[in-house]
């Protein structure tokens, strides 16, 4: 696997979630590479019209996806998936070479037209999750799959 790019539509990261994120990105670090990809949301005031702050959203995406990525967008009303079956599938993405870019939504998700130029939508869960948090469990199980592939034992079923 070439890379792994996280974009998130988010104005900053809190501490806590920064520092946790930095973690997970050192212990991967043997194993990938991780860019973070931060898109400025767009501004709201009181009769903000959500569409037109979408799409505004989805032109920062657009211009920021790595090339060629194959493209998972990270939505509550997702797939959901385990983490075997994410270890499955970088696994396949490392055989491949491919390059893969995660999504993550501003305050009110996210433009259809990212979610229709995605390869997947997945769910990390049916609760509406923070965005910061989002980040820190994306990179969790980013790193438990990696574990499972090489046999470490940080993964126990």
């Amino acid at each position: 696997m070439k890379s792994i790019s996280i974009v998130s539509v988010i104005k900053r990261l809190p501490g806590w979630a920064e520092s946790a994120a930095r973690e997970y990105e050192k212990r991967l670090s043997s194993d990938i590479t991780i860019n973070f990809i931060d898109v400025s949301p767009a501004s709201r005031g009181k009769r903000h019209d959500i569409d037109k702050i979408l799409k505004q959203e989805a032109e920062s995406i657009l211009k920021v996806i790595p090339k060629d990525s194959y493209t998972v967008v990270l939505d509550e009303k997702g797939k959901s998936k385990n983490t075997h079956t994410l270890a499955d599938n970088l696994d396949e993405w490392t055989t491949m070479n491919q390059a893969v870019c995660f999504i993550i939504g501003g305050p009110d998700g996210l433009d259809d037209s990212i979610k229709s130029k995605a390869k997947a939508t997945w769910s990390l869960s049916d609760l509406t999750l923070p965005h910061a948090m989002v980040r820190v469990i994306l990179m969790e199980q980013l790193y438990r799959a990696f574990c499972i592939l090489k046999g470490h034992p940080y993964h126990r079923d």
